[in-house]
C-alpha cells in the first residue's frame, strides 16, 4: 500500500511540475491582431523606408534613408479618422556606394542643401475590400504631389515590454521621380532610360506608443 501511495504522490507531483513549466513556456509577447487607439511613433531601429530604381533597364538599384521620424494617430473605432505623417533627412540616403550617395545628394538629384527633408502627410485613410488605402501629400525637392497607396496593418503587440503597445505597418507604392523635378539621366541608343523614371517605394514600420497610453 505504501508503495502504491508513493507512486500516486510522485505522479501528482510530476503533473504539477509539468503544468508549472508549461505556464512558464508560454511566450511573454503575443501578437494580438489590430492595434488599440493612440499616437504611435516610428521605432527607427525596427523600421525601414527604402526605394528601388531600374538601372540601364537591367536591374533595380536599392537604397534607404537612415534618418527619419514619423507618427501614426490610430483610431481603432474608425480607421478613417486615423492619420500618418513622416519625414526623412535626404542627406541620410544610403545605397551602399559612397560616390553614388554623394551624387544623389547633389543638385543633379535631391539638392539636399536646399531641400534637406522629404515629407509625407496623410489627408485621408479609407478601407477598401480587405485592405486600406492612404492618400496624402508627398513633398520632395520642394514639390508636393498627392499620392495614394495601399497599406497593411501587420499586427499589434499590447504587452510589448518596451512600450505601451507596438504595431506593424507595411506599404509599397510607385512614384515618378520626374514629377518631383528629379530629371537627371539620359537614354541608351535604343531609348532605354539609363536611370528609370519609376521609383518603387517600400515602408516597413514598427511604431510604438508610450506606456502611459497603454489600455
Amino acid at each position: 500500500m505504501k508503495k502504491i501511495l508513493g507512486f500516486v504522490f510522485l505522479m501528482m507531483l510530476s503533473v504539477l511540475l509539468f503544468t508549472k513549466d508549461s505556464t512558464k513556456a508560454k511566450p511573454a509577447i503575443e501578437n494580438e491582431g489590430m492595434p488599440t487607439a493612440g499616437t504611435y511613433a516610428f521605432d527607427k531601429a525596427h523600421s525601414f523606408i527604402g526605394f528601388r530604381v531600374k538601372h540601364l533597364g537591367l536591374i533595380d538599384v536599392s537604397g534607404y534613408f537612415r534618418d527619419f521620424t514619423g507618427t501614426i494617430n490610430y483610431d481603432e473605432k474608425d480607421i478613417t479618422k486615423s492619420s500618418v505623417e513622416f519625414s526623412a533627412a535626404v542627406a541620410s540616403i544610403d545605397t551602399g556606394v559612397a560616390a553614388r550617395d554623394n551624387h544623389l545628394r547633389s543638385a543633379d538629384f535631391f539638392e539636399v542643401e536646399k531641400y534637406p527633408q522629404l515629407t509625407f502627410k496623410s489627408t485621408k485613410v479609407e478601407k477598401k475590400g480587405n485592405g486600406y488605402i492612404i492618400t496624402g501629400d508627398l513633398t520632395i525637392k520642394g514639390v508636393t504631389k498627392q499620392i495614394s497607396f495601399p497599406f497593411e496593418i501587420t499586427g499589434f503587440i499590447a504587452n510589448d515590454p518596451r512600450s505601451g503597445g507596438r504595431m506593424g505597418v507595411a506599404a509599397e507604392t510607385v512614384i515618378n521621380r520626374r514629377d518631383f523635378g528629379i530629371n537627371y539621366g539620359g537614354n541608351l541608343p535604343n531609348g532605354t532610360p539609363m536611370i528609370g523614371d519609376e521609383v518603387k517605394v517600400s515602408l516597413q514600420i514598427e511604431a510604438i506608443k508610450p506606456k502611459a497610453e497603454q489600455k
